[in-house]
């Protein structure tokens, strides 16, 4: 374990000598020494959740969200900490660590604040043929949810998750990345400090065997993010409990660049969206479609804004270094493949990709059947393609089976075009904006995933639909009994007709 990160006291250190290191992506040095929890120990993890779900449960709304807003307290007030330990475990410079932080808290703050007005109890339209009965409903925790997390925004993307599972009013039980369970446990503890009374939001660790292990524990639903192949993997396993999944998979989006757009923004949303984070981002972009009258235009622009970004080991850089060591290969195959279907590297190209680092990489006129345009690179990587109008660029845009995320730069067709992408979001005019605001719900469709996190419906995702039809008066015409007899089949008829018999009548 790092200095700075102990276990919470609500749980135990592990189960088993079988420890793993997570190390510095930077240095190669290790930065902590985790448990492996067998599945012994994570189903002990999940029946201690289900007992503290009943007490996190019973708490009301109110109370919850005093709970979580006391921790964002203590997480904004230790943000440096947080941040110090993001960066030792996946490399990002401390300020993209701080600002990942700083989005996830104002999840945190939002889930709590919302949770009762989305999912409290309100009354709905009981209708004329019921009109004796007073309907309601209201969203009701699920009990124990589990969720998965990734290493490249280990603590904005679970988050977006376990805040939102927390306010609905489950226990959670939280497997984070074996590159990154310093981050994890340091959530785990904080929040701890906060609701120390039951072990509501546990944290596990372990490499693949314990995550496999949390989805066949007995949990309620279970979230992953992560690429598409695990995600299969995740559902398959708890397909085995008909355990229900929110899976927020692989991306590969889309930047359209109209005619009419400010070029030198869509330049300089581009480049950060593919490098940002040296282009470990779900949501990250990967390929630009521009309008044939601007494309010149734009691409030395962005050529321009990219020459002097440079990945490196300083304290003031603003990219940091590939976290998953595996990933390199992907990286240069997607480059390389490129080259060799007729593509130019007008900036880096396979030098660019070094033991550690890998520089920001432009290629054009790339085949759209390419790895580098089908396939999730997860690197500073980006393929700037020339479209003859907007309708090419939207066909090309939705022609992969990823549909995350997308970004459509234009002044008079924005909203129609960014309608037009298959896409489970979309930012107009900036880039990832969608992410950080939290009313707004983030996932994706096709190979992207399924469900949602953020919003009213990320906090409806880890709750159930409790409907209650409660009768006020005897009934006019009763139906729901064997004493129904002819005449009140007759007064039936006559009311449904009234009701829907003049509708409109299809022409042929």
């Amino acid at each position: 374990m790092t200095a700075d990160v102990q276990a919470p006291s609500n749980q135990a250190a592990g189960d088993s000598q079988e420890t793993f290191d997570s190390l510095s992506p930077v240095t190669g040095d290790v930065v902590g020494t985790w448990p492996v929890h067998s599945a012994a120990f994570v189903e002990a993890a999940v029946a201690r959740a289900h007992d503290a779900a009943t007490f996190w449960s019973g708490l009301s709304f109110d109370e919850r969200a005093e709970r979580l807003t006391a921790w964002a307290g203590v997480m904004t007030r230790r943000i440096a900490q947080l941040a110090d330990i993001v960066h030792q475990e996946t490399g990002k410079p401390h300020s993209d660590a701080t600002l990942e932080a700083a989005l996830a808290l104002d999840h945190v703050a939002w889930a709590a604040k919302n949770a009762r007005k989305v999912l409290g109890r309100r009354k709905v339209s009981s209708g004329l043929v019921m009109a004796n009965q007073a309907a309601t409903v209201e969203y009701r925790p699920l009990g124990v949810v589990g969720v998965i997390g990734p290493w490249n925004y280990p603590v904005f993307t679970p988050m977006g998750s376990i805040a939102y599972a927390l306010a609905a009013g489950n226990a959670v039980v939280f497997k984070p990345s074996e590159l990154t369970p310093g981050v994890g446990y340091w959530l785990g503890a904080t929040f701890g400090e906060v609701v120390p009374e039951q072990p509501v939001f546990q944290v596990v660790t372990g490499l693949g065997e314990t995550g496999a292990a949390l989805c066949r524990a007995g949990v309620d639903k279970l979230a992953f993010t992560g690429s598409t192949a695990t995600g299969k993997k995740v559902m398959a396993a708890c397909a085995e409990t008909l355990t229900p999944v929110v899976i927020e998979a692989g991306g590969k989006d889309a930047v359209l660049v109209d005619q009419d757009a400010d070029l030198d923004a869509a330049a300089d949303a581009t480049l950060w969206g593919a490098c940002s984070n040296a282009g470990q981002t779900c949501i990250g972009v990967e390929r630009v479609y521009v309008h044939d009258r601007v494309y010149d235009d734009f691409l030395s622009r962005l050529l321009d804004k990219a020459r002097d970004l440079r990945a490196e080991d300083s304290p003031d850089t603003k990219m940091g270094p590939i976290t998953m060591p595996s990933q390199l290969g992907v990286i240069s195959a997607h480059i390389q493949d490129a080259l060799d279907r007729g593509g130019k590297a007008v900036l880096g190209g396979p030098g660019a990709v070094g033991v550690r680092f890998v520089q920001p990489t432009v290629l054009v006129d790339v085949p759209e059947d390419s790895l580098a345009v089908q396939e999730e690179t997860f690197g500073p990587t980006v393929t700037v393609t020339r479209v003859k109008d907007m309708d090419d660029a939207v066909e090309k845009a939705n022609g992969t089976r990823y549909g995350l995320g997308s970004t459509v730069f234009a002044r008079a067709r924005g909203m129609e075009l960014a309608e037009r992408i298959r896409s489970g979001m979309t930012a107009v005019n900036g880039v990832i904006t969608f992410a950080a605001i939290p009313s707004l719900p983030f996932g994706g469709v096709g190979d992207s995933g399924f469900g949602r996190i953020h919003g009213p419906d990320g906090l409806k995702e880890f709750t159930y639909a409790k409907a209650i039809a409660r009768q006020r008066f005897k009934p006019m015409l009763a139906l729901t009994t064997f004493t129904r007899n002819a005449k009140a089949d007759n007064q039936l008829t006559q009311i449904v007709t009234m009701l829907h018999g003049r509708g409109t009548t299809l022409k042929k």
